[in-house]
């Protein structure tokens, strides 16, 4: 049993270091809130584009930043807030107690707003690529930021994606709808391609992995060997968006893609929200905050090793440590003075 603890700690720390480079996250960084001070700039235009009335709309973010974070380039992390493409706001909620959470652990993070669709567009493939198109305009602004004036301090090879229902949607299409065949089968009708034209053109919109919270996908086979990483947290009785699989209305919630992720090779995580429904953690309830206390902590736990850390060990220290077989498979256990511990991480 000690062997297998052994082989099983270093395959931890190998995935705590992939070759990537070079966030400096010692002492705690991007884990522990040691950045309680926030600098907030509301209302800043990233782009611009047609909406689906027609008319122009400038495309605004809300950017929040550790007051005095780190002096090396911050991972960024843009969130899409949910209402069924309809209605919602950067403002709402979830995504701004999201940016506030991350930014505290040293992140840069933006809340966006992306072009709603009306009553005659909703439940259309259009409403998607529109946002997807939105989404995409806010990563090449971050990235021509990066490469320009660098008013952000932002590294661009470590940019997230997510959001929460619509939002999530909105990320799962921005990170896998990424071919034109895949596109067309979509017949959304919005000009622009699988980039379009929301600004900031001549930059990449490739981000290095996706949140999804209470999200879909059009189709599960668009995750491929070679996709990026993501991560899924969804509610088991989700009435809104299907935790499992509706095909009608080709959306494949979590539950979908979490197989089809592991099968392919492409590295995920996925909690499930037992009995819960859409979007558990949006609101100020005792059982929302608690819902919400486990969405940061697993996406934070998610994201972390993503990271590259050049080999820097966590602030912990274990209370418990278990490891044993379940079947067929090995598993490990482990909790912190603090908290439930989860994937990735280096053990010392």
């Amino acid at each position: 049993m000690k062997k297998l603890a052994a082989l099983l700690l270093s395959a931890l720390v190998l995935l705590a270091r992939p070759a990537l480079a070079q966030i400096d996250t010692t002492g705690g960084k991007y884990y522990q809130p040691l950045y309680p001070g926030l600098s907030i700039a509301r209302g800043v235009p990233f782009g611009s584009a047609v909406n689906a009335q027609g008319n122009p709309q400038t495309l605004l973010m809300d950017v929040y930043r550790p007051a005095a974070g780190p002096a090396t380039p911050q991972p960024l992390l843009i969130l899409a807030h949910g209402g069924a493409f309809l209605f919602g706001a950067r403002a709402d909620y979830d995504v701004s107690e999201l940016c506030t959470r991350f930014a505290r652990l040293g992140y840069v993070t933006v809340s966006i707003d992306y072009r709603l669709g009306n009553f005659a567009t909703f439940g259309s493939a259009a409403v998607v690529v529109r946002a997807v198109h939105d989404m995409r305009a806010a990563v090449r602004f971050f990235r021509q930021d990066a490469a320009t004036v660098n008013q952000y301090n932002v590294e661009p090879d470590y940019i997230f994606v997510g959001g929460s229902s619509a939002g999530a949607i909105t990320a799962l299409h921005a990170a896998f709808l990424d071919k034109d065949t895949e596109l067309t089968t979509l017949n959304a009708g919005v000009p622009g391609g699988l980039e379009g034209n929301s600004g900031n053109p001549g930059y990449s919109s490739a981000s290095r992995a996706a949140i999804n919270l209470c999200g879909a996908l059009g189709n599960p086979t668009w995750l491929e060997a070679g996709s990026q990483p993501f991560v899924s947290l969804h509610g088991t009785n989700d009435p809104i968006v299907p935790y499992g699989a509706q095909p009608l209305l080709s959306l494949y919630g979590s539950s979908v893609l979490k197989p089809r992720a592991d099968a392919v090779g492409v590295f995920n995580a996925f909690y499930s929200f037992k009995g819960a429904g859409h979007v558990p953690y949006n609101g100020t309830t005792a059982a929302e905050l608690a819902y919400m206390d486990t969405t940061f902590r697993f996406v934070r736990d998610f994201l972390r090793p993503l990271l590259a850390a050049p080999a820097a060990p966590l602030p912990v220290t274990l209370t418990r440590f278990e490891a044993g077989r379940q079947g067929p498979d090995a598993r490990l256990s482990w909790t912190a003075a603090t908290e439930q511990n989860s994937v990735g991480y280096e053990v010392q």
